[in-house]
Parts: structure tokens; C-alpha cells; sequence
């Protein structure tokens, strides 16, 4: 497949944006990526396909995701409502985990998988949680990426919170996926880690026998200075340094939020060259307050940028990002485009890198052909040096019009051609409906 008379944007180590340029894909990957007229010449039996100006770029990465939320969406939550974050887990995501079944389980994943094809991210990073339904979980989710075409990483979330068997069943969980898939037909497009739900619900014990199965781990830290409190209560160590001394650090590691760590925990990630993930729009509707990202980024530590289960529109997000800091600094300079994009590009795609043996994320030969078509026709100018400023001030998940993954075509001019998505929301609405009368029963 050929595609030409594209805007290109490679995002590769050149950043370059070619006005009229195409890519030749075959089979899962980039063949070649050059002007229109060049790659037309070389591959004339190529099937082709007339961008007609659109943007063309690589698919977006969605760093920390929970496809089982989606059946929070207009559910009723009885009582007052929660007042702070604890209070939120324990009257919203702690029961409504429970409350789920395994079709709910997969009818939450193919909800977010059409909103994903639809808003161009294609490859995303999940932390699962069904505390009733453990086994095989993962296999549910697995089957819906699979059908969806799109690409992602897998993991089920640890905890104490529901006594010492399920702990051993989400280990069990984790370890048994991770061998299911390693090696399989599914291991092109999907991958493992090892999933942790936070330190204030992990036990020492816990922690080790989670550490004697992974050395790679996603995991919630210092959302919320509960988790800092229990950690010193525990342990006399704040979150991250008592997660290090259990060997959860390290760079093949998934941090969410750390929100509330200090100095000397940022230099401990830094150090070890641990993942952490900037989810901003879950902060700011949880109120926990704004990670240090600016640091962070200022230290060269690895920041990618996830959406904590909101909608996977990257877009989104990034302008958020930017937006957040902000607001929250004071200074309209803080952070800026070209850092958001470091973040839910660059860094995003180093580790994606970690699961995949071909690089994702960029127009280059030989990387993974996930691409995204986006009828944005720019109204000043676009070059590779005002590209970040078109993307947060332009560009939106509403812009997308084709969605590719692997070299497979999932949705051409909006309509989507792998996944029935009147059928998939009817079924959610069944299914939704199901998990909210438990949830109240609860």
C-alpha cells in the first residue's frame, strides 16, 4: 500500500514534514517514506491511496490507560459525594471493579477500542482491574485488542485491598498472560507487564512475591498524599522509595502520576531511569493536585503522558498538559508545546519501545506501520519547528479520518472496518446496566 499526496509528519529523528510525500507499507511495517513523485516511481504495482493534502502521521501512544472504567460514564453513585481521592476509590472504582463480570470486562475494552481507532491512538498501555473476575481477564482483553486491530500492553493490577487470594489471583494473572503471549501470534501487537495497584494497598509480602515473578512493573504512585502517608506509616519511607527497595523501579517501569513525591524521590526515578506517566485531566477532576512535570522534564527524566481512562483523544490531552502547568505555575512560559510533545511523543515511543522489537511511533522504514490520516489543512504556515504549536492549537482527535495499525486499514474516511460499533454500544448498554445493579447491591 502506498499512500501519497500527503503532508508527512515523520516524527523521526529528523522531524521532518515533507508538503507532498507519501509511505509504502508492506506487510506490518514501513518500506519507504519519501516525496510523492520518488515513491510512485519505485513502486508502481503498489496499491495506492490519494491522501488529497491530508496530514499523514504516525498513530498516537497512550502511556496509562483503564479500560475498565468505561462503564463509569452516567452511572449514579449513591450517597454524598466523595469529597476527597480515597473517597473516590472507595465509592466509585473499588466496587465498580468488583461489580464487573467477564463479558463486562471485554465490553469495557471494545468501548474504549472504537473511541481509540476513532480519535487515532493506536497503541495504548492498559491497567486492568476485576477483582471478581480475575481469571482470564487479560485473554478477554486480549481478544478485544485483537478484533480491534490496534495495538497494546497488558497488565492486571495487584492488591491487598480484597484479601490474600485475590492478591495471589492477579499474580497469578500476570504471570500466567505474560507467558500466554510471549511468542504467540498476538505478540506483534500485544505485550505484558506486570501490574501493581499502589503501595497503600500492597503488603511487604505482596510486594515480594510480585517482585520474584517481573523485573518490569505499572503501577499507581503518590496520586494523592494518602499514598505518601501509608508508605511512612509502614515503612519510615516515602512511596517511591519503599516501591525501590522492593526492586519495582527501573527502565522498563511504569509510574502513574506521582503526584505528591519530593525532591529526593524524583532524583531515585531519575537515577534508576524510571517511567513516570502525566496523566493531567484525571488530576485536575480528582483535584490531587499537579505533578512536578516541568522538573521533572528540566532533570532529562522520562515523562510520557497518559489518560488514566478518559477519552483517547491525545489530542486532548497535550492541550491539557500544557494548559495545566500553566495555570498551576503562574507563568505562561512553563512547559510549552515542544516539552508536551517530548513527552507524548519522544518519550511515549522509548517506552513502547520496551514491548515491541520494532520501533513505534515514527514514519521510518522499518518501524511498525500504525499511521493516522487527519484532514487538518492548516492555515499558516507548517514546518518542523512550528509543528508542536499547530498540534495543541489546531489539531484535534475530531480531525482523524483514518485510522492504520500494523499495516491493516481500521477505519478509512471515519467508518470504521474492523469493529461493529453499533453493535459493541448496544451490547455495552446491556452490559453497563448488569454491572450498575450489582455495583448498588454492593
Amino acid at each position: 500500500m502506498l499512500i501519497h499526496n500527503a503532508t508527512v509528519i515523520t516524527f523521526d529523528s529528523s522531524n521532518r514534514v515533507m508538503a507532498d510525500g507519501g509511505v509504502c507499507v508492506q506487510g506490518g511495517e514501513i518500506l519507504d517514506v519519501d516525496e510523492s513523485a520518488s515513491l510512485l516511481s519505485r513502486y508502481p504495482e503498489a496499491e495506492r491511496w490519494d491522501a488529497q493534502g491530508k496530514l499523514l502521521m504516525p498513530g498516537m501512544i497512550c502511556s496509562h490507560t483503564h479500560f475498565y472504567g468505561a462503564f463509569a460514564r452516567g452511572m449514579y453513585i449513591p450517597g454524598e459525594p466523595a469529597k476527597d481521592f480515597p473517597e473516590i476509590l472507595q465509592k466509585l472504582w473499588w466496587p465498580l471493579d468488583r461489580s464487573l463480570d467477564m463479558g463486562g470486562v471485554q465490553s469495557s475494552a471494545e468501548v474504549c477500542l472504537v473511541d481509540a481507532i476513532r480519535n487515532g491512538t493506536t497503541t495504548l498501555i492498559d491497567h486492568h482491574a476485576s477483582q471478581n473476575a480475575i481469571d482470564g481477564s487479560l485473554d478477554a482483553i486480549a481478544a478485544a485488542v485483537d478484533a480491534s486491530g490496534l495495538r497494546s500492553v497488558l497488565c492486571y493490577e495487584v492488591t491487598d485491598r480484597d484479601g490474600p487470594e485475590a492478591a495471589r489471583a492477579g499474580i497469578r494473572e500476570n504471570v500466567r498472560f505474560a507467558g500466554a503471549v510471549r511468542g504467540s501470534q498476538l505478540a506483534e501487537r500485544v505485550a505484558s507487564t506486570f501490574g501493581l495497584h499502589a503501595s497503600m494497598t500492597l503488603s511487604d509480602e505482596t510486594l515480594e512475591a510480585c517482585r520474584a515473578e517481573s523485573d518490569r512493573f505499572h503501577v499507581h504512585v503518590a496520586e494523592h498524599q494518602a499514598d505518601a502517608w501509608d508508605s511512612l506509616s509502614r515503612s519510615g519511607k516515602r512511596t517511591v522509595e519503599r516501591l525501590h527497595g522492593f526492586g519495582i523501579t527501573g527502565v522498563e517501569s511504569i509510574f502513574a502520576h506521582c503526584v505528591h513525591i519530593d525532591s529526593w524521590e524524583m532524583g531515585l526515578l531519575r537515577e534508576t531511569g524510571t517511567f513516570v506517566s502525566h496523566q493531567p485531566r484525571s488530576n485536575m477532576n480528582n483535584a490531587v493536585g499537579a505533578a512536578n512535570v516541568p522538573a521533572m522534564l528540566r532533570g532529562e527524566m522520562p515523562v510520557v503522558l497518559g489518560n488514566d481512562g478518559f477519552s483517547n483523544d491525545m489530542f486532548a490531552e497535550m492541550k491539557v498538559t500544557d494548559q495545566l502547568h500553566k495555570v498551576n505555575s503562574g507563568d505562561p512560559r512553563t512547559l510549552g508545546a515542544d516539552k508536551v510533545l517530548e513527552m507524548a511523543v519522544y518519550n511515549n515511543r522509548r517506552l513502547v519501545g520496551a514491548f515491541f522489537e520494532k520501533p513505534v511511533g515514527m514514519l521510518a522504514p522499518g518501524a511498525c506501520a500504525d499511521m493516522i490520516l487527519l484532514d487538518y489543512y492548516p492555515t499558516t504556515p507548517l514546518n518542523g519547528d512550528n509543528l508542536p504549536w499547530h498540534i495543541l492549537f489546531g489539531i484535534s482527535g475530531g480531525h482523524v479520518h483514518s485510522t492504520i495499525c500494523h499495516g491493516r486499514v481500521l477505519m478509512r474516511d471515519r467508518e470504521l472496518l474492523t469493529l461493529d460499533e453499533a453493535e459493541i454500544s448496544a451490547r455495552s448498554r446491556e452490559r453497563a446496566q448488569e454491572t450498575w445493579e450489582r455495583f448498588w447491591q454492593s
